[in-house]
């Protein structure tokens, strides 16, 4: 607010309101751009694909020893995609150190530090332990069985967290406008949010095999619903990365 004075009256002027930045969109999150990180990133969907293709017939032979036994190696192939290939939370804020003139002392202080890669990646991870509970009451809501299957129906949650949730975590961190977005389908595609969708989509088709009079072994509780999230998890993710980059539901483009 202001005062402008013409010819001894005082008016006052509305000054327009300044743009907060949390009010702003979030933006699609890039890729590292290193030689090694776009490597990993191209050969990191045909890896979790293959390691689910191999381990088909002994989930189909035992789901719950299977899942369990697969957890490990899922982290591990996430955990390894999340470090060389995304940035981690917090790190687009960071400014880089201006570089020291000759003769000239570093100012305590005046450096400011980016995120903690082994920090970002234990909070991503209990996150995503975390949700898995919740994931659980969803799948029961959405009619898994709530008596029965009980390892069953939290190992495939905590399979489809790691999957989807895990790099999403290890990118957003715990930021209320990012995540409201995310969770409101609102958030531009990139590889994470799209590997998100991708999964919950997967996880919903996967279901339909079931309740069909086939009697195949495979169509026992969640064979097909993991078969679903891992493939759409991949194709969620390569889509997400490439054609629907920086664009949102609806046609929109990440501005």
């Amino acid at each position: 607010m202001s005062q402008v004075s013409k010819k001894g009256v005082t008016f006052a002027v509305q000054e327009p309101a300044k743009t907060n930045e949390t009010d702003s969109p979030s933006q699609a999150v890039q890729t590292i751009t290193s030689p090694e990180a776009q490597a990993l990133r191209h050969a990191h969907p045909a890896i979790v694909l293959a390691l689910f293709v191999f381990r088909f017939r002994a989930l189909v032979a035992d789901p719950v020893s299977t899942m369990q036994s697969s957890l490990p190696v899922i982290l591990a192939l996430q955990a390894a995609y999340t470090i060389v290939c995304l940035p981690a939370a917090g790190s687009q804020g960071a400014k880089p150190s201006r570089k020291l003139r000759p003769g000239e002392k570093k100012k305590a202080g005046s450096e400011v530090a980016g995120p903690n890669i082994a920090v970002t990646t234990l909070v991503a991870l209990v996150l995503s332990i975390v949700s898995a509970g919740a994931l659980h009451m969803l799948l029961v809501l959405f009619g898994a069985p709530f008596l029965t299957h009980l390892p069953h129906t939290f190992f495939c949650s905590l399979h489809l967290s790691l999957l989807g949730l895990y790099p999403l975590f290890y990118m957003r961190g715990v930021s209320g406008k990012d995540w409201a977005e995310i969770l409101s389908a609102r958030a531009p595609f990139d590889e994470g949010f799209g590997g998100l969708v991708g999964a919950c989509v997967g996880a919903w088709l996967g279901a339909i095999p079931i309740p069909l009079d086939w009697d195949r072994e495979w169509q026992k509780w969640p064979v097909t619903i993991l078969c679903g999230v891992y493939a759409g998890y991949t194709v969620g993710k390569l889509i997400g990365g490439t054609l629907a980059f920086g664009k949102r539901f609806g046609g929109a483009d990440s501005s």
